[in-house]
This record gives structure tokens, C-alpha cells and sequence, in this order.
């Protein structure tokens, strides 16, 4: 009988054992890996009122201020958390999402206006590693003043590493199946004459022209067209000029009284001169941004002349990091070239992360407790049957 009951003592104790890092092993998977399904299954592409019978529109997803640490800021456990949560979200959007092009808002980099070479080229081949796209998915990348700082402290090998590095001039135009987007440097928009914000202008005025002469236009002066035209929708990192975040109503805009702080030109946005050059070239009929790290979604108009009125949506995408916001997010677009749909995509946030792992636990040493009490029970009986005999 001794024997016995030490036998199953020991049998008992092994299955609780097996159990519990059986069950540890789900939590984290789940925690770290499945969460990240369960909450991005929810997105989906955004369905346009017409669908354009003879071209594919585009799927375009957008994120904004990924703000890798460098070697100053942060500890390392937190870096490393924060690069996995992103790494694992982006991937996860990947497999699910399957977008055709992946638009990056600036800031990719927290520390890049400070890092040496050989620190920023460890940069890249991280973000590469942490944002990597399959083969079919072209990615785009406008910089952001984290990446090469504001347009005061810019110096020439700032900007020269950065457009190398990342394939990311001060201004380029990137035309799919009709739909056209111009990808802009914000901080070479100060409007000073220096020589990054005097070749930023020059290419927007010459893809001005282009889109004038695409678009039949008399006043083109070239050859040079693309070959469907429709409006732009202008990409950078500032939001376009506007007083505060006052008039962002959705629930992920900034917090208040934070919406109501008055933006400082050419620091927290455009420059109302810049924002109004830029519309009044290119005619947008959408314009993208971050900086902020919330979300805001505006109607402008502009009235350049009695006759003439240019209309448009500029969205402002929050930050795709959690050292920013509690709830990072992403959008998905669905471009034709007569209509732009967009989706909001939320991953999970910090907090559900920290509860799930609780409840997950919790359900677990219950579940321990009662596959202990039922075991003991069935070897007493066991036991005492035994002894009867």
C-alpha cells in the first residue's frame, strides 16, 4: 500500500507538470503569436462604391512612425519587446492582408538624425529584417525628421544616406495602373532656397507638368505624360497645415486637451505657404501623413480663385508603434482611380496583451486544481479497491 500511494503521488505530480508547461507553452504562443490573427482577421480591404470594371484597383497599406530605438534611448528588454510586437503585427498583416504596396510615412528610425554610419547601416538591415515584404509587395518610404532631423539641423550627408539607404529621394512619383502618388521630403519644404528644398521644388514642378500635360491641360509645357492621369494623392510624414487637431473627431485622435495645443508651423505641420503650393501644383485628391502619432481625417477646400475650387481628404495615419500609442494601428486603402476607400486596422493593445496572459493563467492553475482534486480522488478509490482485495 505504501508503494503504492508513492506511485501515485509521483504519477499525479508528473501529469500536473506536463500540464502546466504544456499550458505555459499555449499562453505564450498565443500571447505572442496567435493574438496578433485573432485581431487583424477583423481587417479587411475596403470595398469602393463602383468597382472599375476593366483595371484592378490598388491595395495599398500605410503606416507611419515605426520609431526603431538606437543605442541612447530605451532599455534593451524594451527594445526588443517593442521591435517583436512590431515585427510579428507587420508579418501577420502580411499573410493576411496581402497588400500590392506598402507605404512607410517617416520616422521609421527614432534615433537616425544622430547615429554614425555604421550605426544607421545596422538600422536599415533592421528595418528590413522587422518590415519585410514578400516579393510581389513593393514598399515606398518618405522620411521623417527622426530619420534625419528637422530641417534646421539637416546637413547634406543626413539627407544623401537616408535617400541611398533607402531608395528615398526628396520627391518622387510613383504611378500604378492609373493611380499616382507623390512621395514628398516634408522637411524640404521650408521654402528657404536651400539646396534640398530647391530640388524638391524643382521635381514637383516638373511632375506638375507632367500631370498637367497627362490631363490635357493648356498650360502644359513638354511632352512628358503619364499614361492614365487622375489627381495625386500626396504621401510625407507632416500633416498639411492646419491650427490644431481640434477638428479630429475619431476616437483614436489625440487625447484631449491635447487636440486643442495650436501646431507650430514647419514643426508640428507644413507651412501654410508650402501646404498651399503644394495643393495648388498638384491638385491632390488625397493627401497622407503621420508625425502626429494619432489619427485625424479632414475635408479640405481650397478656393485659389472664384472659379476654381480643389477638394480633398487628407488622412493623418497614427503611429505603428506601442512605445507611442497603446492602441498601434495601420490603415488598409483600396485606390481606383475615381475613388479612395479606406480601413482602419487596430492591433492589440498592451493592455489586452497583459490581461489575456492573466486570464490565461489564471484559467490554467484551475484547471490544475481541478485535474488534481479529480486525480486524487480516482487514485483513493483506486487504493481502497485495491486494499478490499
Amino acid at each position: 500500500m505504501l508503494w503504492s500511494l508513492s506511485k501515485w503521488k509521483q504519477q499525479l505530480a508528473k501529469g500536473i507538470l506536463i500540464r502546466f508547461i504544456l499550458g505555459l507553452l499555449f499562453i505564450y504562443f498565443y500571447c505572442e503569436y496567435l493574438i496578433y490573427y485573432v485581431t487583424q482577421i477583423q481587417c479587411d480591404w475596403p470595398q469602393l462604391n463602383d468597382e472599375p470594371s476593366n483595371v484592378e484597383p490598388v491595395r495599398a497599406m500605410v503606416l507611419a512612425d515605426t520609431h526603431l530605438l538606437g543605442s541612447r534611448n530605451g532599455q534593451w528588454l524594451d527594445k526588443w519587446r517593442r521591435e517583436w510586437q512590431m515585427h510579428r503585427a507587420f508579418q501577420t498583416a502580411m499573410t493576411l492582408q496581402r497588400p500590392e504596396v506598402v507605404f512607410v510615412l517617416g520616422d521609421l528610425f527614432d534615433e537616425g538624425k544622430w547615429c554614425p554610419e555604421k550605426e544607421f547601416e545596422d538600422y536599415v538591415e533592421r528595418f528590413h529584417k522587422l518590415f519585410q515584404v514578400p516579393p510581389e509587395t513593393k514598399m515606398f518610404v518618405v522620411v521623417g525628421n527622426h530619420d534625419i532631423g528637422f530641417h534646421y539641423r539637416i546637413t547634406p550627408h543626413l539627407a544623401s544616406r537616408f535617400e541611398k539607404k533607402l531608395s528615398a529621394p526628396p520627391v518622387q512619383l510613383i504611378s500604378i495602373r492609373g493611380n499616382h502618388f507623390v512621395l514628398i521630403n516634408s522637411m524640404a519644404m521650408e521654402g528657404d532656397g536651400c539646396s534640398l528644398c530647391s530640388r524638391a521644388v524643382a521635381e514637383i514642378d516638373k511632375i506638375a507638368n507632367i500631370l498637367k500635360c497627362s490631363s490635357g491641360s493648356s498650360l502644359c509645357k513638354g511632352a512628358d505624360k503619364v499614361e492614365h492621369y487622375s489627381r495625386p494623392i500626396i504621401m510625407q510624414h507632416y500633416p498639411l497645415y492646419r491650427h490644431s487637431d481640434s477638428e479630429c473627431t475619431e476616437p483614436d485622435a489625440a487625447p484631449l486637451p491635447d487636440r486643442h495645443l495650436r501646431f507650430e508651423e514647419r514643426w508640428d505641420c507644413l507651412s501654410k505657404e508650402s501646404t498651399e503650393y503644394l495643393v495648388e501644383k498638384l491638385l491632390p485628391r488625397a493627401a497622407l501623413g503621420g508625425h502626429t502619432h494619432h489619427s485625424c481625417l479632414l475635408r479640405h477646400s481650397f478656393v485659389p480663385t472664384n472659379e476654381h475650387k480643389i477638394e480633398f481628404v487628407e488622412y493623418t495615419v497614427p503611429s505603428f508603434s506601442w512605445r507611442n500609442r497603446l492602441d498601434p494601428k495601420y490603415y488598409l486603402f483600396t485606390i481606383s482611380p475615381e475613388e479612395i476607400k479606406m480601413f482602419k486596422c487596430a492591433l492589440p493593445r498592451e493592455a489586452t496583451l497583459q490581461v489575456t496572459a492573466i486570464l490565461l493563467c489564471t484559467a490554467l492553475l484551475l484547471y490544475l486544481k481541478y485535474y488534481y482534486h479529480c486525480g486524487k480522488t480516482y487514485y483513493t478509490q483506486r487504493l481502497w479497491s485495491d486494499k478490499k482485495v
